[in-house]
């Protein structure tokens, strides 16, 4: 290892900047070029095909079958004149990446001859075999077949020489296999309560749109570093590494200048993101070594999901080129900022009106509270609904350190807009205000977009946080799908509006006119929520005790946090906005649990093969070369060789201590190992990973890194920090 480990660093002298050329130095003129968009339909459809196609991506009609052919053919010609020679529908299963089978265009006929087909049939729906997806319990093996359905708002493109279809996966049922089709569920469902509160605001708004905007982290690493750690080829993490001398404290890396290798990566990047129509629009280094961040203009949800899935496939092809590997991982490595995957979410209206942000009018603003308010109600009511939403093992080790929002679900809004709600509370009284209360604080609630224009008090340490014009969810995992958090943002906020309608016209039939009824619901609202509203340092202790005086939970670990799902309010949440089905909740709670056990089971596994096989190796040559010198020192000295073998004999002692320990406490977790895979219930074996075998992960680790300190640089086997993060 410790060979291959400096073959991997004399590779890397000879690294270049792959040069990039795009077609054009306009992205204008390439621009969605292998995305089966308008133009492409409006020269491949027929008119009655393109009108049915359009009617479905606005409105959710179905597309019959006579249409569908039409679609395909239109849909063939088109990829076929773009190289295309296979197609595959490109779904989304609960294991967190896509999934796709490549079918080819051809059919044999006749006389050993051949055509190119691809008929509505085909374009509408497959059936992979897919048996060995998780499903949770909603297949069983022997009729375990999965079906996918063509997703018609979310368009074609094609990779390489293939055809991609975005579609859902669903079992034989119709249950839910995947991240997609909840996500167009409470799409669905937001838009229908969203249209019903806008009605109090404007007649002529018929249709509300989530839109999301995500901001990707990563860090990129030599490829050949990358294969001489086991641990990140197997886990996506450094399960042991000893902080380098020099990390992220001078933070001269943060937007610094970009290095010539990874601007190459990123021109090509962007180059065939833009190829494919997403919107990548900027690019900078982050706070670690090696780390960096691209982000978009933001999109409709759905697309803007598949875009983000899409873009992490392309990332890691492209980086290949680059002899890159991308890490997704939370926390790659100890010591370092982890990497997110903010989510910046709003409603958008079909008039053209972003509902999160403030108007020029009290009654546009008052249109902006309504809105924002139901969020922070939305939130506050399901904070445990949302802490499951982003729980996953990797951003287990990032939620919670100095660079992450912790798993305590607040909400920042800025100190101009707590006072606009303060004193909302303070002015609104039960029942009829009167026309002096009303003006003055219609008034108030009128400067919004004014005291915003300069919002500087801006909370980068808060999970939820308001940046003007949106909410920024900033706890999602970087390689999480967004559609985890964009669902239950969707659901919740769907469930808060449909009641907040219910209450304000309950107020109304009663004779109150429909302003004062808003306010006085508004009113109640704030006051509800208030304790999730926090404007400090998230990142200090000093929150974390406060949350608990207010009640807050602050549950850190993810089998622990999945427990929310199960609660009768987030099934009766999903039951009523027709989001998920008890059936599919239970599925992805089992689903979830299992993924969990089995990641912090192989990191466990590979624990104890790199200690037992790598580590303890290498230090004990290290330690047989300090016996050697001590038996020459003896030689020479005599009985006086300790005074000089004083360092050696040292040395000597404590690497037989750390190996001791280090085999004692691998041989105790693989024992409690074995325990925990006796127990057949999902939630009660990951809780016992987490309880009893993780703990080990720590302790192992701090033995190894001790060694790592004093055992020989060129038998020590792993690429080591400096060498990860400072390659160039």
């Amino acid at each position: 290892m410790a060979t291959y480990r400096f073959q991997a660093l004399q590779n890397l002298l000879d690294r270049k900047p792959v040069e990039v050329k795009p077609h054009s130095n306009k992205v204008s003129e390439y621009y969605g070029s292998n995305v089966f968009n308008i133009d492409s339909m409006q020269k491949h459809l027929t008119d009655e095909a393109l009108e049915n196609v359009m009617e479905a991506i606005q409105n959710g009609t179905r597309i019959d079958r006579k249409i569908a052919n039409q679609v395909a053919a239109g849909m063939k010609e088109w990829a076929i004149e773009m190289g295309a020679t296979h197609y595959t529908h490109w779904f989304q299963p609960l294991t967190g990446r896509t999934a796709e089978k490549h079918d080819a265009f051809f059919e044999p006929i006749e006389g050993g001859k051949a055509i190119e087909k691809f008929a509505g049939s085909q374009l509408v729906q497959q059936e992979p075999d897919a048996s060995s997806f998780p499903n949770g319990g909603i297949r069983n093996t022997f009729e375990a077949r999965g079906y996918t359905a063509w997703d018609p708002t979310s368009p074609a493109f094609i990779i390489g020489s293939t055809l991609c279809i975005p579609t859902v996966f669903v079992s034989y049922t119709g249950e839910a296999l995947d991240y997609k089709a909840p996500l167009l569920n409470s799409i669905s469902a937001l838009d229908k309560a969203a249209v019903d509160v806008c009605q109090y605001f404007d007649k002529n708004v018929n249709k509300v749109t989530a839109t999301l905007g995500w901001e990707q982290e990563y860090f990129l690493i030599d490829y050949a570093l990358y294969t001489a750690r086991p641990d990140l080829v197997l886990t996506g993490r450094t399960l042991f590494g000893h902080s380098s001398s020099k990390g992220q404290q001078l933070d001269d890396h943060y937007f610094g200048s970009i290095h010539d290798r990874a601007v190459g990566f990123m021109q090509e990047l962007e180059y065939e993101c833009h190829k494919l129509g997403i919107p990548v629009k900027t690019r900078h280094n982050e706070v670690a070594p090696n780390q960096f961040e691209c982000a978009p203009i933001f999109e409709e949800v759905n697309l803007s999901v598949d875009h983000n899935q899409l873009l992490m496939d392309v990332m890691e092809k492209v980086g290949r080129k680059h002899h890159f590997f991308v890490l997704f991982h939370e926390k790659p490595f100890a010591g370092m900022n982890g990497s997110g995957k903010h989510n910046n979410w709003s409603m958008a209206t079909d008039t053209g009106i972003n509902l999160l942000s403030p108007g020029k009018t009290p009654k546009n603003n008052l249109r902006f509270l309504t809105f924002f308010i139901n969020t922070l109600k939305a939130v506050h009511d399901y904070a445990d609904l949302i802490r499951a939403a982003i729980a996953s093992a990797g951003n287990d080790h990032r939620l919670g350190a100095n660079e992450a929002p912790p798993a305590i679900i607040s909400a920042f809004i800025g100190s101009d807009l707590s006072a606009i709600l303060d004193e909302i509370e303070r002015t609104v009284k039960p029942g009829k205000m009167t026309p002096d209360e009303k003006t003055e604080l219609k008034l108030k609630i009128g400067r919004i977009p004014d005291i915003m224009l300069d919002n500087t008090d801006r909370n980068r340490t808060s999970p939820f946080a308001f940046t003007g014009n949106k909410f920024e969810l900033r706890a999602v995992g970087s390689a999480a799908n967004c559609s985890s958090a964009m669902v239950i943002l969707n659901s919740i906020m769907a469930k808060q509006l449909k009641d907040f309608k219910k209450e304000v016209d309950a107020l109304i039939d009663q004779g109150q006119k429909k302003d004062d009824a808003i306010f006085a619901i508004l009113k109640r609202y704030i006051s509800a929520s208030k304790k999730i509203r926090f404007e400090g340092n998230g990142y200090g202790d000093e929150w974390v005790k406060e949350a608990e005086k207010r009640g807050l939970s602050n549950v850190k670990t993810t089998p622990h946090a999945l427990d929310f799902l199960l609660e009768k309010k987030v099934k009766d949440l999903f039951k009523s906005t027709k989001v998920l089905t008890p059936t599919e909740l239970e599925a992805r709670y089992e689903i979830l649990n299992e993924s969990y056990k089995l990641k912090v089971q192989i990191e466990s596994r590979v624990i104890g093969d790199l200690a037992l096989n790598h580590i303890i190796p290498a230090a004990l040559k290290h330690q047989n070369t300090l016996i050697e010198n001590v038996k020459g020192l003896k030689e020479i000295f005599g009985a006086k060789f300790e005074n000089e073998a004083t360092v050696q004999i040292k040395g000597i002692k404590e690497i037989s201590e750390r190996i001791q320990k280090i085999h004692s406490l691998v041989e105790t977790m693989v024992e409690e190992r074995k325990v925990a895979n006796k127990i057949e219930d999902a939630s009660k074996q990951a809780k016992q990973y987490c309880e009893k075998i993780f703990p080990f992960f720590e302790q192992i680790r701090y033995e190894v890194d001790k060694l790592e300190l004093i055992v020989d640089d060129e038998l020590w086997p792993l690429p080591k920090y400096r060498e990860l993060l400072f390659a160039k």
